[in-house]
């Protein structure tokens, strides 16, 4: 018998820096003061991910590239 390959472990995908950005989103997120791009508090997950994200890319950390909507 031939020895099982193991699975190829893929890159990472973001950086520490960008994973810093979106932890700090997510405290921001829990004290109540992030705020979305109209004005109004984030109430979900997910938008405080994709707002952490965007400001890692601002700063030039590395993170994917936006999804097309």
């Amino acid at each position: 018998m031939a020895p099982r390959k193991s699975p190829k472990k893929s890159a990472r995908k973001y950086g520490k820096a960008a994973g810093k950005t979106v932890a700090s989103a997510m405290r921001r997120k829990k004290s109540g003061t992030l705020l979305s791009g109209k004005g109004g508090k984030v109430k979900s997950r997910k938008q405080a991910i994709a707002i952490g994200l965007s400001e890692a890319r601002k700063k030039g950390a590395k993170a994917p590239e936006k999804k097309a909507s």
